[in-house]
């Protein structure tokens, strides 16, 4: 069967597990299955989920390596700043421009960035 019938999770590279679970955990509100002292998996939504790994490759991705399609954008955008997560702020040449809160709004939808301690990049859209 091709790829396309299956379901995909997202696993992120870190340097560091303890400052890691603290961002995944504290500032976004996931919260742990299985894991150890390389290794931590996150249940999300709808049966996805995220693994959160110890790598020498943290941090090299210099794309968004997941997005959250969340209902309430602002809600979810304002919950995870009070909680201290900082959105990236953007001005590109190719369209992709963020207000002052780090939104970028396009036709019928918004999306804002933000990076865990590695620089990984994750978006929220809504």
């Amino acid at each position: 069967m091709p790829l396309k019938d299956y379901k995909v999770g997202t696993a992120v590279a870190v340097s560091d597990m303890a400052r890691a679970k603290g961002f995944y955990e504290g500032k976004l509100g996931l919260e742990p299955g299985q894991e150890n002292d390389e290794m931590a998996m996150y249940e999300c939504g709808e049966g996805t989920g995220l693994v959160v790994y110890v790598s020498d490759h943290a941090g090299s991705n210099k794309a968004t390596l997941a997005g959250f399609d969340v209902p309430d954008f602002d809600g979810v955008r304002n919950a995870l700043a009070e909680r201290g997560v900082e959105f990236e702020r953007y001005e590109s040449e190719s369209g992709v421009t963020t207000d002052e809160d780090g939104v970028f709004e396009g036709p019928g939808f918004k999306a804002a960035w933000f990076k865990d301690p590695d620089g990984n990049i994750f978006a929220i859209n809504g």
